[in-house]
């Protein structure tokens, strides 16, 4: 599971960390087996020998039409004469072929049809064996990989100084922030402070009637929350790849401002968002008074006001948000000026960016009509309030680094917008935090113990065969032209893959480069601001120059992946690269089903609705002809239509917010079949697996599946239909086997079942 600069990513990242959530079985599917029942012998008199002799035939041929009906029901299941990938071969079986049929076993519902509902089918034994762990608002089958790497990290975390070798500055600064933030006395001794010291440097705050309004200047407390703290008000600035420029960085503004996590929760009156809007009130007026606040009601309800007006703002603009022509070229200062007048931009700019900025300087403008809007809503906006909104912007992004009173409030809204019904604990928030902050630190530590250069060699051949097998399929799109067939080959051709690791975490002094500021074990709010200050010093220094690192947004140990349209690179890190999602020692049918459709999956966001608007060099340029690209929109229309008439629970999923995510996971399903065909034409039918009835293209779509066996909690599950680019899960396999005639084929599903529609899309 982006936006322009932005990656696209397998999974919600989550700010990106949209989550989904509830129950998504939507109950057992018909039984498959057909039972043969003889009929009752009818009571009374005794047989006759000749009766029993006769009956006991009757019987044993009665078996014998059980067994042949067992028989038949595990021939559509095995497609015995039909399928590519039959079930007979040797009966020699590995110890880790056991593991995966165990692993297989457990975790479907053999009860269910697989052409009625795939996903109960393929998804239905785990969801009935797993509860939601308390303090989360989702559990997938991939948690487990998630929570081993969080294990091993833990375990990094923890240990003394390793046997043999000397530990490096950046590990010893990473352990010692861990243990300050695990600290909870010393955090708990503090409460409040550390923040309250940040308000009073920063001139007060209104709110705690700690103000001097002779003293304020908008534009200097604007870019120490922005250029210092590091949170967006108003908008977001950004440095990122130049998108009509790739080879160089870029200053980007967009939208930005608000504390919900989506606009629409500020303006619609449905009774879910009014349940939202009366939490975050609340929890508005408890922080405020655990800093000391005194009766903050009416100069709090003016700063909500004022991000509803953001957010009427963002809703007024989004027909225009991110168009091509409005980022085309970029905009100049003086021209970004006459737009929104209000801000000395030049000025604040300077100050960000620490260096000299002039009138004809290009700044990628996402959203100029929002700009404008926001423009006229600060100068019509009193003074105070104006103060009030960017300071509570601050304390409620710092306020989860203090004590246990202002977790317990944050939580308190996160239960009313998800519903978590218990804190996450502790140590979980630590581990990612510090993760956060020194990712490539416990990176660097991680690859050496967990992930072997074998492991990458597999996962880059398939990742050779999967673009192969693109190249191949572009042949087949009679929707194509050759001008624009040849520049998507092109593109694949320039397209980066990058596999488990940067080799510059393998250098300790390289690594310690990224980690130039102070850690005390006894400070941590002031080691998270040491954290974002030196972060942000990085951030001004790739303006300047492009950072070689630059195509690795997330540390190696991160469960992801992604592509980047401004770089044409796709990145698996190792810490996706893991059992169960791939494993060289099981089948290549599940690596192929599993970590194959994730593959297959960002290759194809380089083709979608807004990867394709990318070039080879990962430039904004058109290279499609208008016939190929009205033909593509066409196609495209037809997955919109298809996910927008998917609902849960009377809410039906967006089909045009997910376009991109859906035509990516269509793709990657189709991708990674074929390419498992390749492999399999090269290396020969695969062993069965030990005790199951399925074929190995059976195991493929199984493994797919399973990428996605999910449990959420219902409003997480709301939230994440409002505001997530992913479809829920169940979604994401029903939409993507049901679109696949091969699919049907493999578990011989009847036209017009659900899993086989008579009418299907199909993009790539």
């Amino acid at each position: 599971m982006g936006s322009k600069g932005r990656s696209q990513s397998f999974v919600c990242n989550y700010r990106d960390l949209e989550s989904p959530s509830g129950t998504l079985s939507r109950g057992s599917g018909p039984v498959l087996a057909v039972c043969v029942r003889p009929s009752g012998l009818a009571s009374g008199g005794g047989c006759s020998t000749r009766e029993t002799a006769l009956l006991v035939v009757c019987a044993l041929a009665l078996g014998l039409c059980g067994v042949l009906g067992s028989v038949l029901l595990l021939g559509r299941l095995a497609g015995a004469n039909r399928s590519l990938f039959p079930i007979a071969g040797s009966s020699e079986r590995t110890p880790h072929f056991g593991e995966a049929a165990r692993f297989l076993r457990l975790n479907v519902n053999a009860s269910a049809d697989p052409c009625q509902d795939f996903y109960t089918y393929a998804c239905g034994g785990w969801l009935a064996r797993h509860r939601m762990p308390e303090g989360q608002d989702s559990f997938g089958l991939v948690s487990a990989i998630e929570l081993e790497n969080e294990r091993k990290l833990r375990a990094l975390l923890m240990e003394g100084p390793r046997s043999g070798s000397a530990t490096s500055l950046a590990e010893q600064k990473a352990q010692e922030f861990y243990r300050s933030c695990m600290d909870t006395a010393e955090l708990d001794r503090r409460a409040g402070e550390p923040l309250l010291d940040e308000i009073r440097t920063l001139g007060g705050w209104d709110v705690l009637g700690l103000w001097n309004q002779e003293q304020w200047d908008v534009h200097e407390l604007l870019f120490r929350v922005h250029g210092v703290y590091n949170v967006p008000v108003f908008f977001s600035l950004i440095v990122d790849v130049n998108g009509e420029n790739s080879s160089g960085n870029a200053i980007r503004i967009d939208q930005g401002g608000l504390t919900l996590p989506e606009w629409s929760l500020y303006l619609w009156q449905d009774r879910d968002s009014l349940k939202v809007i009366k939490a975050y009130k609340t929890l508005m007026r408890k922080l405020c008074t655990l800093l000391g606040a005194r009766r903050p009601g009416r100069k709090l309800a003016r700063v909500f006001e004022l991000e509803k007006k953001l957010a009427k703002a963002m809703s007024d603009s989004r027909q225009t948000h991110g168009e091509r022509n409005s980022r085309h070229g970029g905009v100049s200062i003086e021209d970004l000026q006459a737009v929104a007048p209000v801000i000395n931009w030049k000025l604040l700019l300077e100050k960000m960016m620490q260096q000299e900025m002039h009138d004809e300087d290009l700044i990628e403008v996402l959203s100029p009509e929002y700009l404008q809007k926001v423009s006229t809503i600060i100068a019509e906006t009193p003074a105070r309030t104006l103060q009030s909104y960017m300071m509570w912007r601050l304390v409620v992004t710092l306020s989860v680094h203090l004590s246990t009173e202002f977790r317990a409030v944050l939580h308190e809204f996160r239960h009313h917008l998800n519903g978590v019904v218990e804190p996450k604990k502790w140590r979980h928030f630590c581990l990612e935090n510090t993760n956060d902050h020194f990712g490539l630190a416990l990176g660097s530590l991680f690859i050496r113990q967990n992930f072997p250069g074998s492991s990458k060699q597999r996962v880059q051949q398939m990742v050779e065969d999967i673009k192969y097998t693109f190249s191949q399929r572009l042949d087949d799109l009679d929707w194509m032209d050759r001008q624009t067939r040849e520049a998507a080959r092109d593109k694949l051709q320039y397209m980066v893959d990058l596999i488990g690791y940067p080799d510059f975490l393998l250098h300790t002094e390289d690594v310690e480069k990224e980690y130039g500021f102070e850690v005390n074990e006894k400070t941590y709010f002031r080691n998270v601001l040491n954290s974002i200050a030196h972060n942000l010093k990085i951030s001004v220094r790739r303006n300047r120059r492009l950072s070689k690192h630059s195509s690795w947004l997330l540390p190696p140990q991160s469960l992801n992946a992604y592509y980047l349209p401004t770089k044409n690179h796709m990145v698996f890190p190792a810490g996706i690269l893991q059992p169960t999602l791939f494993d060289p020692n099981f089948p290549q049918s599940m690596n192929y089903g599993a970590i194959g459709t994730i593959i297959g999956h960002e290759l194809t966001h380089g083709y979608d609705d807004w990867g394709g608007q990318y070039d080879r060099h990962g430039n904004l340029a058109q290279w499609w002809t208008a016939e190929s690209y009205t033909h593509f929109l066409r196609k495209a229309n037809c997955v919109v239509n298809l996910f927008s008439n998917f609902s849960i629970n009377e809410h039906h999923v967006n089909g045009q917010l997910t376009l991109g995510e859906n035509i990516a996971d269509l793709g990657g399903l189709k991708l990674a079949y074929y390419a498992y065909r390749k492999w399999v034409m090269e290396h020969g039918i695969e062993f069965p697996l030990p005790g199951l009835p399925y074929t190995h293209e059976q195991l493929f779509f199984l493994a797919f599946a399973q990428n996605w066996c999910m449990k959420k909690r219902p409003r997480a599950l709301l939230m994440q239909l409002i505001t997530d680019k992913h479809s829920p899960e169940m979604y994401r396999v029903l939409g993507s086997v049901s679109q696949f005639t091969e699919f049907s084929r493999a578990f011989r599903c009847p036209s017009g079942c659900p899993m086989n529609p008579d009418w299907k899309c199909s993009v790539w």
